[in-house]
Formats: C-alpha cells, structure tokens, sequence
C-alpha cells in the first residue's frame, strides 16, 4: 500500500487534513532547518561586533598611554636590537616560532617565523614600534599550516635607518 493509494481512500475531508498537516510540518522544517540557524547565526554575530567595538574604543581610550610610555622605554634601551627582539619575541610567546635571525646592514635583522599566531605578531611589532622604534622595512606573511597562524620573513630597522 502506497501513499497516493492511501490519500485516494481518504474522505475528502480527511485528505484536505493530511495536506494541511503535511504543510505545517514542511514550514516546522523549513524554520528549524533554515531560519532558526540564521537568526542564531546573526545574534553571534551582532555579539561580536560589540565586543570588536568595546574593544576598539578601549584601544583608541589607551593609546595615548602607550605613546607616553614610548618615548620613556625606547629612549633608555641599551640592548641591541638582537637580543632586544629575541627577548620581546620570548614575552610576547613568539620565542619558539622564531627560526632564524640574521643581520641586515647597519641597523637591520631579518627574522623568520614560522607557525606564529597573525594576532600576537601583529601586536609585537606594534609593540617593539612604539616602545623601541624599532620599524619593519619590509615583511612577507604567508598562511601558516592551521587558522589564525602564518609564517613571516620579517625586516626590522632601529632608529633612523628606517627611511624607505
């Protein structure tokens, strides 16, 4: 016995019940599987781009400190610029990403990293900027082998070297 055999069997009445019940079961599926997902989909989203905003106004309320405290750190730093990255790098939880460090001219160190958090890299060199006017000259930031992770052939300059 099949369905169509069994709807033909049906009273009128009773048929015109099972379509409206198979209709409201098809629009149940459909907002479950669909609309509901989205709107769960978009409360997450709307969440994190408050957080990205309170987390912006916190930057832009703090950097003003940061500049402050620059002038006063980078100015008194009598480490070179070797051990001034390779111990930067170690706080920051770069250290064991940093693959291989070489000399680049008078002022210069190229730098390669592997496997290095995009996030944390980004904020060390924000950092070795604004504390130590140290500059990158020239960068090449690839994908790294997971989300979130890059491999970099960095270029840093200290001090006035820096001019392009």
């Amino acid at each position: 016995m099949n369905i169509r055999s069994w709807l033909a069997n049906l009273a009128p009445r009773e048929r015109k019940l099972v379509y409206g019940a198979a209709a409201l079961v098809g629009i149940a599926v459909v907002y479950l599987a669909l609309v509901l997902p989205l709107q769960h989909m978009h409360a997450r989203q709307v969440a994190r781009v408050e957080r990205k905003a309170a987390d912006l106004a916190w930057m832009q309320q703090a950097a003003p400190r940061v500049s402050s405290m620059a002038a006063t750190d980078g100015a008194g730093s009598k480490e070179s610029l070797v051990v001034l990255v390779d111990r930067t790098g170690r706080q920051s939880g770069l250290g064991s990403t940093i693959r291989d460090q070489s000399p680049s001219g008078n002022n210069g160190l190229r730098l390669r990293l592997e496997g290095a958090p995009f996030d944390a890299l980004v904020t060390w060199l924000a950092g070795l900027q604004l504390r130590f006017g140290i500059s990158v000259s020239d960068a090449t930031i690839d994908a790294g082998s997971a989300p979130g992770l890059v491999n970099a052939s960095i270029t840093l300059t200290h001090g006035a070297s820096a001019a392009p």
